[in-house]
């Protein structure tokens, strides 16, 4: 029988309600793959203001203040702090500007004990993280030195957080 011959053969069978029995279905397999590539990313999701309040001279003033950061896992990163906008102003020696130009001298820290300057060097005074994926919470710590004769009035400054990666 050939090929033409058999598949009139099962069409008549399959019209008149027959069981076809013998009949073997193809099949046939391949596999493909699925890939992605990851890139190491971090981002700033926050950085809370720093107030000191009130200073009286005769007593420090301290406050804390909350930067958050996001980096994918396993992302080694850095967070430094700038000297902020006073003329001349380092890391070490960071300064309000007040009325007519006035200063008041404060400090910031990445540890609780008020030690550690936070300045703006990797591997210097720049705090040092990885990432896990999930928003990381570091706290800065700030004093307003005692015995300091600041002019009467308010006074800012201006840090600039800096994100490596």
């Amino acid at each position: 029988m050939n090929s033409v011959q058999k598949r009139l053969c099962l069409s008549a069978a399959i019209l008149a309600g027959i069981p076809v029995h013998g009949v073997m279905a193809a099949t046939q397999t391949t596999t493909f793959q699925v890939t992605a590539t990851v890139q190491k990313a971090c981002l700033i999701n926050s950085a809370a203001d720093l107030a000191f309040g009130s200073y009286f001279r005769r007593s420090a003033s301290t406050a804390t203040s909350d930067i958050s950061v996001t980096c994918t896992n396993s992302t080694p990163f850095d967070v430094g702090l700038n000297a902020g906008t006073f003329p001349a102003a380092t890391v070490t020696t960071r300064q309000m500007t007040g009325p007519s130009g006035a200063s008041l001298a404060y400090n910031l820290y990445s540890d609780a004990g008020r030690t550690i300057n936070w300045g703006n060097t990797i591997g210097v005074d720049a705090v040092h993280g990885t990432g896990n994926g999930a928003a990381q919470t570091m706290t800065v710590y700030g004093t307003v030195p005692v015995g300091q004769h600041p002019t009467p009035g308010g006074y800012v400054d201006t840090i600039t957080v800096t994100l490596t990666f």
